[in-house]
C-alpha cells in the first residue's frame, strides 16, 4: 500500500462507536496520528483508557468535541489532515421519534465535512455508510437481480426501507453528488458495512450486537425467520483502512460483509459455544414476527429482511485484497464480549 502512516494524520469521527473505536485501534497501531471526534468530552478519558488496551501508541490520539451540525467546527478541525474517515452517523438503538432526527445530521453533517476537507486540501474522505445505502427500496422485479456495489436503495420506496436505511441512502448520494458538481481534488471512497457484529469493546457498543444479546438473554421467545449480511467490525475497520490508502480504491464504492447468515445461523453457532444457555430453535413465521415486533422494538427494522436480497460480496476481497474474519467468529467474539461486559442481564458467572 502507497502510504507512511508515521507522519501522517487523520480525522475520525466518532471515536466512541462501535466502528469508530476499531477503526482509532487499528489506525493508531499502523502508525498514524488520530484526532477523533465525539459529542461530549467528558467520555474522552474512558475511550481513551479502552482504546489504550489495544494500542501501544495511544499517545498519537487527541479528542475534539464537535456536533455533526456544526458546521463551522469542521473547517478547523481538518486542518493539517491527510484523511478523514467520516464514520459518525446517529443510530438509535430505538426508533427516531422524528425521521429528521437521522436525515439532517446525516446528509448534512457529511457534506459540511466535505465541504470543509475540500477548502482544508485533504487527500482523501472515506465515508461510512451502510448495506442498507444498497440493497432497499426495491421492486419484486428488482429483488430478482444479484445487487452490487452499482445498486442504490430507493429512499423514496418507505415499504421496502427504513428511516435509518433512507438516512445512510441520502447521506451518501449527497457525497457523490458534491464530488460530481464541484470541481475539486478530494478523492471520495465509501464503504457499505452489513449487520456489524464481533467484539464490543464498552457498553456502548453497535446496535447490531443486539441481535447476539437477544438470543442470549432470552427476550427472543422464538427465531424470526429472516437472513442479513453480517461482517465483523475489526474487519470493516481493516477495509476502511484499505480504502483510504490504495489508490484504487478512490471513486468506488465497497460493500463490507462476508456472509449472508439467519437468526438460525446464529442461533446454532451460540448453542454450539454455549450449550448451557437456553437458546430458541423454532422459527416462527413471517406473520408472528410482524406480531412480535409490536413489543420487541428490536425486530422492527430487521422485518425487511423477510424478503430475498442476493448481494454480491466479493468486490472489495477481489480488488483489495481483503479478507474478512468469518462471520461464524464475529458472531462468537461478540457473544463473548457481551458476557464480559456484562450485558447478559440473565448471565450467571
Amino acid at each position: 500500500m502507497n502510504s507512511t502512516p508515521e507522519h501522517k494524520r487523520v480525522l475520525l469521527t466518532g471515536v466512541t462507536g462501535f466502528v469508530g473505536s476499531h477503526t482509532a485501534i487499528q489506525l493508531l497501531q499502523k502508525g498514524y496520528h488520530v484526532l477523533g471526534t465525539l459529542r461530549d468530552m467528558d467520555r474522552a478519558d474512558s475511550i481513551r483508557n479502552t482504546i489504550g488496551k489495544y494500542t501501544t501508541n495511544i499517545d498519537n490520539l487527541t479528542f475534539a468535541e464537535a456536533d455533526l451540525l456544526d458546521r463551522n467546527i469542521w473547517r478547523e478541525l481538518t486542518k493539517n489532515m491527510d484523511f478523514v474517515q467520516h464514520i459518525a452517523s446517529p443510530f438509535p438503538a430505538g426508533l427516531p421519534k422524528s425521521e429528521s432526527d437521522l436525515l439532517l445530521p446525516a446528509r448534512s453533517g457529511t457534506l459540511d465535512i466535505m465541504e470543509a476537507a475540500t477548502l482544508n486540501g485533504v487527500k482523501r474522505i472515506v465515508v461510512t455508510s451502510s448495506i442498507g445505502a444498497i440493497a432497499y427500496g426495491k421492486s419484486s422485479q428488482e429483488l430478482k437481480q444479484t445487487l452490487d456495489e452499482n445498486s442504490w436503495t430507493d429512499e423514496n420506496n418507505l415499504k421496502d426501507t427504513t428511516a435509518y436505511y433512507r438516512s445512510k441512502t441520502i447521506a451518501e448520494k449527497a457525497a457523490w453528488d458534491y464530488l460530481k458538481n464541484n470541481d475539486t481534488g478530494l478523492e471520495l471512497s465509501t464503504v457499505c458495512p452489513g449487520a456489524i457484529l464481533g467484539p464490543i469493546l464498552e457498553n456502548d457498543f453497535g446496535t447490531s450486537a443486539n441481535i447476539v444479546i437477544s438470543l442470549l438473554n432470552g427476550s427472543l421467545p422464538a427465531l424470526p425467520k429472516i437472513r442479513f449480511d453480517v461482517v465483523d467490525v475489526r474487519s470493516v475497520a481493516d477495509l476502511l483502512i484499505r480504502v483510504m490508502e490504495m489508490p484504487k480504491a478512490a471513486g468506488n464504492r465497497y460493500i463490507a460483509a462476508s456472509a449472508r447468515m439467519s437468526f438460525k445461523d446464529i442461533a446454532i453457532i451460540l448453542k454450539q459455544t454455549y450449550p448451557e444457555i437456553k437458546i430458541p430453535r423454532y422459527e416462527m413465521p413471517g406473520m408472528f414476527t410482524r406480531l412480535l415486533s409490536l413489543f420487541q422494538p428490536l425486530l422492527k427494522p430487521v422485518l425487511l429482511e423477510t424478503v430475498q436480497r442476493r448481494v454480491d460480496l466479493n468486490k472489495a476481497k477481489r480488488e483489495l485484497q481483503w479478507m474478512p474474519i468469518s462471520a461464524a467468529h464475529a458472531v462468537i467474539s461478540c457473544a463473548e464480549s457481551a458476557i464480559k461486559h456484562k450485558l447478559i442481564a440473565s448471565w450467571k458467572n
